[in-house]
């Protein structure tokens, strides 16, 4: 069996790793209650993740395992994702009557149709979505493949750890499930909605659109808040770690806000609005509901209300925790300034109650 396959295990810690960071969160769920019994955030030495790569095993491997024991996260199944743009997904219609091994047989003897690469170098799975909306004979299946590296380097950072890899996950998927979680947060909740949400990290800023609650769109650009910390190092001459601190931190000159931070975030706002018309451009939609800012530059001061005020849309700051209980350990503070760039890993840790 694939990762990708493997299906509900025990506690599954939730594992996002991108270009700068790790982030760790493992829930547990009581009744319909979630309590978040761990989270962290470990930074990664440079280069280590290149464009959502792994390119040194060993690197992001020692910072999960430095954040699974600071964290004492108790887990040792983990669930990890994939960048959409590293996946191929295509709805096929199969006989409705057929059992689950025999789908996955159908699929393999024609998944060369479907699949751009040597098939040896691809993991593939799928899901039945349900029957086809005119023909209840037959299922809509969702096929998705992808290169079996990412997937293998994946494995290999967490054995490095300690932990398994039971799964490999879709980002895309694991910020659709997250999202379920701050749906009751919005405007007009009840009726099926077109949201689209932004996640810009540190790199690459990732717009996924839902229509009714499942993914429609996505697309990466590069920008992320990795331009935010460069400018404060270039422009006080501090080290980039120095850098990134004193982003979070505070306590940077007087000019900084108008100097560095606005110019910054006017340029958050141009790649909201120019991602939105990418999708626009590719699709019957030419609006949305709402924005969802997820990512660590959300949690900047006064990003949302330039969001909404530019763009003219409804915007929200993405906290999938708000109606979460925490452990004892766990600083209700820290979690909520982290919230917007934990919707990956809380997806994946959802994948313990699937």
């Amino acid at each position: 069996m694939l990762p990708f396959q493997t299906k509900k295990t025990a506690a599954l810690l939730g594992l996002d790793i991108s270009s700068s960071t790790v982030k760790l969160l493992e829930l547990s769920r009581s009744g319909g209650q979630y309590r978040v019994e761990s989270y962290g955030v470990e930074p990664l030495p440079p280069n280590a993740v290149v464009e959502k790569n792994i390119t040194d095993v060993e690197a992001v491997g020692q910072a999960i395992k430095r954040l699974v024991t600071r964290e004492k996260a108790s887990a040792k199944n983990a669930a990890v994702s994939v960048a959409g743009s590293a996946v191929i997904t295509k709805v096929i219609q199969l006989d409705a009557s057929l059992s689950e091994d025999d789908m996955e047989s159908q699929i393999r003897l024609e998944a060369d149709q479907y699949i751009p690469y040597p098939l040896e170098e691809v993991a593939i799975d799928f899901e039945v979505q349900g029957p086809v909306e005119d023909n209840p004979e037959q299922a809509e299946v969702l096929i998705v493949a992808c290169r079996t590296e990412n997937v293998d380097m994946r494995e290999a950072a967490l054995e490095e750890a300690g932990l398994i890899a039971k799964v490999v996950d879709v980002e895309a998927y694991a910020m659709e499930r997250a999202f379920t979680l701050i749906e009751h947060q919005l405007d007009n909740s009840e009726e099926q909605q077109t949201i689209a949400i932004v996640d810009v990290g540190a790199t690459m800023t990732t717009l996924s659109v839902l229509d009714a609650g499942q993914t429609i769109y996505t697309r990466e650009q590069f920008f992320g808040g990795k331009q935010l910390t460069e400018e404060i190092q270039r422009r006080y001459g501090l080290s980039f770690e120095e850098a990134g601190l004193a982003k979070k931190q505070g306590g940077l000159p007087d000019d900084y806000e108008s100097e560095v931070l606005e110019p910054f975030k006017d340029a958050v706002v141009q790649q909201v609005s120019r991602s939105l018309q990418f999708f626009f451009s590719s699709s019957q939609f030419n609006d949305v509901d709402c924005i969802v800012l997820a990512g660590g530059t959300a949690s900047l001061p006064g990003v949302r209300e330039l969001v909404e005020e530019k763009v003219g849309t409804s915007t929200v700051v993405a906290n999938p925790f708000s109606s979460m209980s925490l452990a004892s350990k766990v600083s209700a503070s820290a979690l909520s300034d982290d919230a917007p760039a934990l919707m990956i890993s809380c997806g994946l840790a959802m994948r313990s109650f699937d």
